[in-house]
């Protein structure tokens, strides 16, 4: 397998779960001009032109995180990245990767977008606390989002709360998700996938 990423961005969430499941693959960086480490154009290995991005090993091309976590959790059962399929609790997985993705990343946008104006940010940083304090709250006593297990919707949600500390939003407020973040950030895969697209520690 295949996986393009962008250093940094939401597609450390399946480079995380990769070395989470122990299997092979190979990363490959894509710069913001959308040319790859080894020479590519990016659009021509996915059109929509955005990451990340897995190359299968027969060839297929999947894209999304909604989709790439569930499958890539689903490789390895003993890693326990996702519960088996059909049960409920692979659903609690799927729902909050799916939550991640449209209530937390998306609102992120405006923080990083050149074009926002002040006010535009003010309103993403509410948006994005408010989204984060129902997760806060949802946490109660368990270290991850869905009990003793980090899944891959726990690699998702710790990139996202990665990028707080750059755009300004304060978890101050919220003392279980700082936990939650800085226990995330010690596993030795999170490291090792940082470590990989040249981020800090």
């Amino acid at each position: 397998m295949k996986l393009y990423y962008l250093a940094g961005a939401c597609s450390l969430a399946p480079h995380i779960s990769l070395i989470e499941a122990g299997v092979a693959f190979e990363a490959i960086a894509v710069d913001r001009q959308k040319q790859t480490a080894d020479g590519q154009d990016f659009r021509t290995i996915s059109a929509k032109g955005y990451l990340p991005a897995l190359v299968l090993d027969d060839g297929e091309l999947l894209t999304e995180n909604a989709a790439l976590l569930p499958y890539i959790g689903g490789l390895n059962p003993a890693a326990k990245l996702i519960p088996a399929p059909g049960t409920l609790a692979h659903f609690r997985v799927t729902e909050w990767t799916a939550y991640v993705c449209s209530e937390i990343h998306k609102n992120f946008g405006p923080l990083f977008r050149p074009g926002s104006t002040d006010e535009m940010k003010a309103a993403a940083r509410e948006m994005v606390l408010g989204r984060l304090a129902f997760i806060e709250n949802s946490l109660g006593d368990k270290p991850y989002l869905t009990g003793n297990d980090f899944t891959v919707a726990d690699a998702y949600l710790y990139v996202t709360l990665s990028w707080t500390s750059k755009v300004a939003v304060d978890l101050g407020g919220l003392p279980k998700l700082a936990a939650y973040l800085a226990r995330c950030a010690a596993r030795p895969a999170v490291q090792a996938a940082r470590k990989a697209e040249n981020l800090p520690a």
